[in-house]
């Protein structure tokens, strides 16, 4: 039976991830610092460990005899603060750099075939985007401490990959959103943060003319693309794959799509959506618009995305105000 590694289980895309492989017969092992909701009609074999992987014992002992290992694990404080922060790069990075030494000292052993290593990373380890979109050729020049520790791990898990200790895939995200049963940690990022402002009643605010933009990739499309990216290890190991939807959105349209979902759904008028100037904190890469390339990693993955972005902020919003309305009639202030 296959022994598959989650880390991160427990967070937003982790959770969804979780429910989806445990939809498959395999062995299946969950690292995650707090509870990791497992579907009762799972059919994997599923052992739920609680640790923090601050100690690389903890990580080691979580891949041993493992697979496949899928590491979702990201800080979950500031990541403008990320430079500061120590445990941001033993999060970012440290656990790839753990994970690379277990997995050597079982090739060692020469018992075992190199396991295959899915790694989150992030479109914006390349720093500032170029005019066109990306399509993975790009030089990476990061301008975060952020990027620069993810960037750092993929390196070690490609160099890894070369020197045939494992089979490492680095999948570099966009926007992930979505919210709905499978993912049981709650959405964060910007559209839910937006619809949650929509739901009581606030404007949505938008950086200078919100012309910038964005990709936009689902939940339920991004846990397919780490499925591809299991079964397809043997094609896509040793490189970064982009992932994306060829269909970017700017961040006007896309608080557009929430003002009118959320009406839709609570049958309030639509909020505003208003125009404000960029922070003192913002970025240049905040300021640029990124678009995706999709085609190289839907050709060797055979993954396209299934969810447009007026489904999935319509399904998001429906969600959202579900959950609220279930807390109200409870009692509990959501």
């Amino acid at each position: 039976m296959t022994t598959v590694t989650v880390l991160g289980g427990s967070g937003f895309l982790g959770s969804a991830f979780t429910a989806a492989i445990s939809a498959r017969p395999v062995r299946l092992r969950v690292l995650s610092r707090r509870p990791a909701p497992v579907p009762a009609d799972a059919r994997a074999d599923v052992e739920v460990r609680r640790a923090d992987v601050a100690d690389p014992g903890v990580v080691a002992a979580a891949v041993a005899g493992a697979d496949v290992v899928v590491n979702l694990l990201k800080h979950d404080g500031d990541w403008r603060r990320a430079g500061t922060d120590p445990r941001s790069e033993l999060v970012n990075t440290g656990t790839t750099a753990a994970i690379v030494a277990a997995l050597r000292g079982r090739r060692s052993s020469g018992r075992h075939s190199p396991a295959v290593c899915v790694f989150a990373g992030t479109v914006s380890q390349v720093g500032v985007p170029p005019e066109r979109p990306l399509d993975g050729s790009e030089p990476d020049r990061p301008q975060t401490p952020y990027d620069a520790q993810k960037l750092e791990a993929e390196r070690l898990l490609l160099a890894a990959t070369a020197a045939g200790v494992l089979r490492g895939v680095s999948l570099r995200l966009p926007t992930i959103y979505g919210q709905g049963p499978a993912a049981t940690a709650p959405d964060v990022g910007v559209i839910a943060a937006m619809i949650r402002r929509a739901l009581d009643g606030a404007p949505l605010t938008m950086w200078g003319d919100g012309r910038v933009m964005r990709e936009f990739v689902h939940v339920e499309d991004t846990v397919r693309a780490f499925l591809a990216a299991i079964d397809g290890a043997d094609r896509l190991s040793g490189r970064h794959w982009l992932l994306g939807t060829g269909a970017p959105s700017s961040l006007r349209d896309a608080l557009h799509l929430v003002s009118g979902a959320v009406a839709a759904v609570s049958g309030a008028a639509p909020v505003p959506v208003v125009a404000v100037p960029p922070p003192a904190h913002a970025t240049a890469t905040d300021l640029r618009s990124v678009r995706v390339d999709p085609a190289p990693f839907s050709a060797a993955a055979s993954w396209f995305p299934r969810v447009t972005l007026a489904e999935g902020i319509s399904r998001t919003a429906a969600a959202l105000f579900a959950d609220r309305d279930r807390a109200a009639r409870n009692g509990v202030l959501a």
